[in-house]
């Protein structure tokens, strides 16, 4: 398979998760709160749901969708926030067949496509591979939420290095959104894989480094943890800086998860 071709595989997997770990909840369950202030399961997969119809509407008609996310974004930048809300009295097996009718329509959209199409988002315009890692990490991020609710295991798969990847690219984004001053110089970002292996992106000669397992890094720019209740060894003034706001997403910058560990060494 081609890389995109492989990415569309490895988020098919993904949605297969998701799917897995609400599938079978009781109606009740679904207002269940998870880790994510103010959102129940029912409002994690509306928002999956949402956002992958606005993924292909990028794609159909790139006019309707800006006119859509102007009007969004114009009300206010907790439009997520918003859109859960709108969706909250929809019956469970109505929201379960949107979120499935909407990933499949996403997958079989895509999967039609050369990945190196640019489509509009809430934010700059990407490529429909981009589009894709950041539907696969959004599917993996509030997979985890829902995970975490109902006390279901997490398994690290190959999968988080699209997640990593994209963590990485997003450095200078996660500065820049905040109205920072982007590090100049690179971070040197090692990770060990769930298969033992280890992914590595920037130079060896730099003294800014992030070392730990790719699980740690990618809960930490998906903001589902705080960089000091991770394993992650985090050295120099720029890595640390980064690691203490990464975000892997687009919208509004987020503080993110706050610390659980009090005390933890800084």
């Amino acid at each position: 398979m081609s890389g995109f071709a492989d990415l569309l595989h490895d988020l098919a997997e993904e949605s297969a998760v998701v799917d897995g770990l609400v599938a079978s909840l009781e109606a009740s369950d679904w207002g269940l709160p998870t880790p994510a202030e103010r959102w129940s399961i029912h409002d994690q997969v509306s928002h999956l749901a949402f956002f992958d119809e606005q993924a292909v509407l990028a794609v159909a008609s790139p006019t309707r969708f800006r006119e859509g996310a102007q009007a969004l974004i114009g009300a206010g930048m907790d439009f997520p926030d918003r859109i859960a809300e709108q969706y909250r009295s929809m019956p469970v097996p109505d929201l379960l067949e949107w979120f499935r009718a909407s990933r499949a329509e996403l997958l079989r959209v895509f999967g039609g496509l050369d990945g190196a199409t640019r489509v509009p988002w809430f934010g700059p315009d990407m490529s429909l591979m981009s589009s894709a890692t950041a539907r696969l990490m959004e599917t993996w991020a509030h997979g985890l939420d829902i995970a975490e609710t109902i006390g279901a295991e997490v398994v690290a798969s190959s999968r988080l290095h699209h997640i990593a990847h994209l963590g990485v690219r997003t450095l200078g984004f996660s500065f820049s959104l905040r109205n920072r001053q982007v590090p100049t110089g690179e971070v040197r970002v090692e990770l060990e894989a769930p298969d033992g292996g280890t992914w590595v992106w920037g130079p060896p000669d730099v003294a800014d480094t992030v070392r730990g397992t790719a699980l740690d890094f990618c809960l930490v720019v998906t903001q589902r943890r705080h960089f000091l209740d991770t394993g992650l060894d985090v050295r120099g003034p720029a890595a640390r800086s980064w690691m203490a706001i990464a975000q892997a997403f687009a919208g509004a910058a987020s503080d993110g998860r706050p610390q659980r560990t009090v005390g933890a060494a800084s």
